[in-house]
């Protein structure tokens, strides 16, 4: 797996012709959609046409994260979709509407059972997924990451997302739950690809909350991803914090300041964990 995911990329596995692309493009994950993305009489070519790229040398060239998100678990597809992930070189298996733990053991044995073990990473996208995050977060041990997908959420309960307080909370809530379980947490979709502005601030408002990345439905939302969610500056900060923290054990003191803000040893963790090319629950 790629060492951040600033950018996830949907890609329809039913436009087959999309994936070099993809591959080739700027988005530090690829993810390969059975889903919400590929109408019902396309499911079975779609799938075939997944089968076939993850057999490519194109694939394992990308060095990208490889993300399949399959149909629901309580679809007639999910078996489908499972048996093709068989042996095939994927980094997360994304499950989309998971609103309870029972769900994501289910899944996770069916997966088994198909011989595939690659990490899960679990979509929060109804009332019921928010409310119980925190336990299907822990409920299995294969679980990487929570996804959150304010579209059906919102949608599901009449809720207006052009007001920024409610991504807020719903963001809030699901990175909570990520942070208890020491997750990865993952931002959704923006819906409107002519409103960069928007899709800007919804990412920034994700970074702010500690959130790794941002979904994209077309390849113009990738480098705004990328730079919202850039640890460049964030990573030369860590190493002049650092480099302060020596110096001040040397002088055996354990809490310091620098530029003029108080320093103790959740930021000194906190920035050795940012440096170490992860980011902190």
């Amino acid at each position: 797996m790629a060492a951040r995911i600033r950018s996830k990329l949907f890609v329809p596995c039913s436009r087959p012709a999309l994936f070099a692309k993809a591959l080739a493009g700027e988005a530090d994950a690829i993810s390969f959609d059975l889903e919400d993305s590929v109408p019902e009489d396309s499911k079975e070519t779609a799938r075939q046409a997944l089968a076939d790229i993850l057999a490519s040398d194109l694939l394992r060239a990308s060095g990208k994260t490889i993300i399949v998100r399959l149909n629901a678990v309580d679809t007639p597809h999910f078996a489908a979709d499972a048996a093709v992930l068989a042996g095939a070189p994927i980094d997360l298996v994304n499950l989309p509407k998971i609103d309870n733990a029972a769900a994501v053991r289910h899944a996770a044995a069916a997966l088994d059972g198909h011989g595939v073990d690659a990490p899960l990473l679990l979509n929060i996208e109804s009332a019921a997924g928010v409310a119980q995050a925190t336990t299907i977060a822990g409920a299995h041990p294969r679980v990487a990451g929570l996804q959150v997908g304010l579209n059906d959420l919102f949608a599901s309960m009449g809720i207006d997302r052009a007001d920024p307080r409610h991504a807020h909370a719903a963001l809030w809530s699901v990175r909570l739950a990520s942070g208890a379980a020491g997750c990865l947490a993952l931002d959704g979709a923006w819906p409107d690809l002519t409103d960069d502005e928007g899709f800007r601030a919804e990412a920034a408002l994700a970074r702010s909350l500690g959130y790794a990345g941002k979904s994209c439905i077309h390849p113009r939302q990738v480098p705004i991803a990328n730079a919202v969610f850039d640890d460049g500056d964030r990573l030369a900060q860590a190493r002049r914090l650092l480099a302060a923290a020596e110096g001040a054990a040397r002088e055996g003191r354990g809490a310091f300041t620098l530029d003029g803000r108080m320093v103790d040893r959740p930021m000194i963790d906190q920035a050795r964990a940012l440096l170490a090319g992860e980011r902190p629950a």
